[in-house]
């Protein structure tokens, strides 16, 4: 008999870590953080065991659990996992075990702290797994609440203001969704809630303006999660606010729930209409992967210069949703796309949440975030200088780490769709050297601009080192060995062209 994980587990343990935390004495901090530690390291083991236990051969959704739930409603909770949702499910286990572990420098609210963390990864879990709208919905907004209180208790200075505009805008999506659904699901005959079975069904086929409000409903509450261009605006202030573990769950998840969104659901329910706007998407795409390069480089602030950089990144993903969405190519192609996009997915979480990492911690030691007062870091601490350099370049796109591999099949996959589209957007590796290349002259080279900073300065510690280690080593592994991912990958890209 094969024993699997059951994705049970691994949605509702970070609840029972939670119940935990709350029930622990508040005099003592260090049982809080080393239960709520070990609690996310169990989720990892059960997200790494799920990856090794996905059967390639058989492909297709695997691990599913369908239980009636409310039965008035015919909702049910139903899960399972794909090979577009099981790198998902990992990378969630694997930053979200990385965050809780940097966290441990939290001195205020420490059992809060914890418990909304572990709530958080609760609900990312859930909407990775969930195949039932209701369902669904429950997870994603879960997810917000815990983030609402992370940037806007333990943020910076405009915590409050960065919290509620981040509440608000995600707010405002996921209204939007919720009418979706709730038009999908009558369309589909007010039967079932399941996305599978709605998907079979093509809702509002043969109704064409009903079908593009249903899927607009959909895209702007994705759209403002990935964030794509112009509804980013929220991003900046939530990544500059957000304390060092929060920014790297936002960035590295959070934002992944948004293309996921696409993937799952959009693309499969709405092929139609995925054909008839994939064009607007994809110049929607080039937009942000342009702009969010060209506001990079112009920042001083280096946490908001990351932050930009995600809108840059996120945009490949969306060119190449976008490009797979389009019908003028071959299955082939498409599924270059989605390879593309999923895989960039995972290594932005990897790439990016390294990056916040590495921000958070010279900020501890300088206070400051500010570029122009700084200058000769890599003769005074050389393991950060060497860690942020390796990621730097592996943001860059460095061929042999893995962030390379991933905008190569992006652009490969989108160029047969629109030529143009995908010429215009390769400036945006341009740009990308340039900001990373002036970062790390502005950071690391040079001499001191402000020698008032490195008064206390140290070398990264045993902790940091821990945090980031499993980040670097991802980005060889799948830098010069990308099959290892791919191969589950392509098998959710190959199911997901085959419903469409």
């Amino acid at each position: 008999m094969n024993i699997v994980p059951s994705l049970t587990w691994i949605n509702f343990l970070p609840l029972l870590g939670v119940i935990v935390v709350l029930l622990l004495p508040r005099d003592k901090p260090d049982w809080i953080r080393w239960w709520a530690f070990g609690v996310s390291l169990v989720i990892l083991a059960l997200a790494t065991w799920l990856w090794f236990s996905y059967d390639q051969g058989v492909g297709g959704m695997q691990f599913v659990e369908d239980r009636l739930w409310i039965p008035g409603l015919n909702v049910h909770y139903h899960v399972g996992a794909d090979g577009i949702s099981v790198p998902m499910i990992f990378l969630t286990g694997l930053l979200s075990a990385i965050s809780i572990l940097y966290s441990f420098n939290i001195k205020d609210r420490v059992k809060e702290f914890f418990a909304f963390f572990l709530l958080l990864e609760m609900g990312m879990m859930g909407v990775f797994t969930s195949l039932d709208y209701f369902l669904f919905y429950v997870f994603w907004e879960i997810s917000l609440v815990p983030m609402y209180f992370l940037i806007g208790v333990w943020g910076g200075e405009r915590r409050e203001y960065a919290a509620i505009k981040f509440f608000l805008y995600t707010l405002v999506g996921s209204v939007a969704m919720l009418l979706a659904i709730i038009a999908v699901y009558f369309a589909a005959g007010a039967q079932s809630f399941d996305i599978m079975e709605i998907a079979a069904t093509r809702p509002f086929a043969d109704m064409e303006v009903l079908r593009n409000l249903t899927f607009f409903g959909f895209f702007l509450g994705f759209a403002i999660k990935v964030p794509i261009w112009p509804f980013h605006t929220w991003l900046p202030d939530a990544h500059v606010e957000a304390p060092t573990a929060g920014s790297v769950i936002l960035a590295g998840v959070l934002l992944k729930m948004g293309c996921y969104g696409f993937l799952r659901i959009i693309m499969p329910t709405f092929p139609g209409a995925c054909q008839d706007f994939a064009l607007l998407i994809g110049i929607l795409a080039f937009i942000s992967i342009a702009y969010g390069a060209l506001v990079a480089m112009a920042q001083w602030d280096l946490k908001k210069l990351i932050a930009y950089s995600s809108v840059n990144h996120l945009g490949y993903v969306m060119l190449g949703i976008a490009a797979a969405m389009a019908a003028t190519t071959t299955i082939d192609d498409r599924a270059m796309a989605i390879n593309g996009a999923v895989f960039q997915m995972f290594n932005h979480g990897i790439i990016t949440g390294g990056l916040f990492l590495l921000v958070g911690i010279i900020y501890e030691r300088t206070h400051s975030r500010d570029l122009a007062r700084y200058g000769g870091l890599g003769a005074r601490v050389p393991l950060y200088a060497g860690v942020l350099t390796m990621t730097m370049f592996a943001s860059l796109g460095l061929p042999g780490l893995a962030g390379f591999n991933s905008e190569f099949l992006v652009f490969r996959g989108a160029f047969p769709a629109w030529w143009w589209v995908t010429a215009l957007s390769t400036t945006g590796i341009v740009i990308g050297a340039a900001y990373i290349l002036w970062t790390i002259q502005r950071l690391l080279l040079g001499t001191a601009k402000d020698e008032s900073l490195y008064e206390h300065l140290t070398d990264m510690d045993r902790r940091e080192v821990a945090s980031l280690v499993p980040l670097l080593f991802f980005m060889v592994l799948f830098g010069v060995l990308p099959y290892l991912i791919l191969n589950t990958i392509n098998l959710g890209s190959l199911s997901l062209l085959q419903m469409m």
